[in-house]
């Protein structure tokens, strides 16, 4: 009578295949994620998931199962992380430029500016749009407004900090 071969779906054999290869198997994902936890983790699933498979796994082939196992879990779980950081920086993205709170911040902040540019004396307010807005050099709003380029440079330097100081808590 021919014997049977040992199944790794018996518990005593299960129980040693386990002890003789769960601390290599735990180190090679401890080499491959560099997380202790995490590799204790993957090594766990690993022999779930033999224990799911037991009758059709032959005992002799047990040791390439569990790497192969093991390694596929590890890279399910790095293009997992990498779907959920993609979708995480995408989040924050959509959340910045097209949010309704970021808009209404940006509207916030162009009325809190065009009111603080109002409020300037006439002089440097001139000289502030002039160069800010009409991309005038100093030299040509000198020229325009018959005074010195240093006088223009004074101005522009006062409106400057006026500006920082009505809307610089609010930046």
């Amino acid at each position: 009578m021919p014997s049977i071969p040992p199944s790794l779906c018996d518990e005593v054999i299960f129980e040693n295949t386990y002890k003789e290869h769960i601390e290599p198997l735990r180190n090679f994902m401890y080499y491959k994620c560099g997380d202790l936890n995490e590799a204790e983790d993957f090594a766990q699933e690993t022999f779930t998931r033999l224990w799911k498979n037991c009758s059709k796994v032959v005992l002799e082939k047990v040791k390439g199962y569990l790497f192969t196992v093991a390694n596929n879990i590890f890279l399910k779980a790095i293009r997992h992380k990498k779907v959920v950081l993609a979708y995480e920086q995408q989040a924050v993205s959509s959340k910045n430029a097209e949010s309704p709170e970021f808009i209404l911040l940006e509207k916030e902040f162009m009325d809190h500016l065009q009111k603080a540019i109002a409020e300037l004396p006439e002089g440097q307010r001139e000289v502030f749009l002039l160069n800010r807005i009409d991309k005038k050099t100093y030299g040509e709003i000198a020229e325009m407004l018959g005074v010195s380029v240093k006088a223009i440079e004074k101005r522009m330097h006062k409106a400057l900090i006026k500006l920082r100081k009505t809307i610089g808590p609010n930046i």
